[in-house]
Order: structure tokens, then sequence, then C-alpha cells
């Protein structure tokens, strides 16, 4: 079932979007409706969302981070600006 959905965007955007739609045979609709169906799955009663590849590399990047040695980092940083 399709139902309505109103979207407030810069008008650039919106006018890039029409673009890029004219330039694939499509609509902004259909564009805006297969991106949600991209970036959405059901997993059981979760919903998760799909991230880029790129932002996959991050994932987990920083577990191992100490949360100490980033204040140390900072103290060190602005006493030495300081003086």
């Amino acid at each position: 079932m399709s139902k309505k959905l109103t979207l407030r965007l810069d008008e650039d955007v919106i006018e890039r979007a029409k673009a890029y739609a004219a330039e694939r045979d499509t609509s902004v609709s259909r564009l805006v409706e297969a991106y949600f169906t991209a970036v959405t799955e059901k997993n059981g009663d979760r919903t998760q969302t799909a991230f880029s590849d790129t932002t996959q590399q991050f994932i987990g990047v920083l577990e191992d981070a100490d949360e100490g040695d980033y204040k140390r980092y900072l103290e060190e940083k602005h006493l030495e600006e300081s003086t």
C-alpha cells in the first residue's frame, strides 16, 4: 500500500534529486523508497541500519581505546598551547 509522505528539503537538494531521478528514468519518490528500503532491513522485531562499506570500516575501531589516554593527550595539548 502506498501512502503520501511530505518532506521538507533544501530547494537545491530537491532540484538535484529531480535531475538525478530523470537521468535514471525514475521518480524522486521511487529513489526515496529505494533508499529507505536499502538502509533498513528487518531482523526479527529489531530494525537494523545497513551501513556503507566506508562506515563498516570504522565500526569497532575505538573499542580498545583508553579514555584516560585521550584525557592525558588533551591536558598535555592544552598545557603546551597555554605556554
